[in-house]
């Protein structure tokens, strides 16, 4: 008899209500050790903390969403660090193809709802018509964070 594993939904901490994380935080929140952070920053380019003084790192919501969702196709879905680059690539892709245009520059970050994501299914495959806004509200957070490491 064979038997199959299901896949499991990763079970992580809640996230705190703040706008900033330290390293050793989002480390805590995502499971990971800092020095493997370090090693992805290096290769997930959509992963740009700010640095500050010191070579500090300080992430925002939208980078600890893309570590557990980075940890989640590494750990239990079982990509290898490639195929996770491409899973992430597709996913913007997908998105995008969809003919919806943002105006990025206008969008800033409102506190109010600054943890709005913390436990929603990011990059989820079982998509429906209400997930859809606040996955498309996640990608622009990201590539808000993206715009303001530049």
């Amino acid at each position: 008899m064979k038997s199959t594993t299901k896949k499991t939904e990763e079970i992580f901490p809640p996230i705190p209500d703040k706008q900033y994380f330290s390293i050793g935080e989002v480390s805590l929140l995502c499971k990971v050790k800092a020095h493997v952070l370090r090693y992805w920053e290096n290769e997930f380019n959509q992963l740009k903390p700010i640095k500050r003084k010191g070579n500090r790192r300080y992430y925002k919501i939208h980078d600890v969403l893309l570590v557990k969702k980075i940890r989640t196709l590494l750990y239990v879905d079982g990509y290898t660090i490639s195929g996770a680059k491409l899973r992430l690539n597709s996913d913007l892709h997908k998105v995008k193809s969809q003919g919806v245009h943002f105006d990025l520059q206008s969008i800033r970050p409102d506190e109010t709802h600054s943890n709005r994501f913390a436990n929603s299914g990011f990059f989820s495959d079982n998509i429906n018509d209400k997930s859809i806004d606040v996955q498309l509200s996640e990608i622009l957070d990201i590539l808000q964070g993206s715009l303001d490491n530049k």
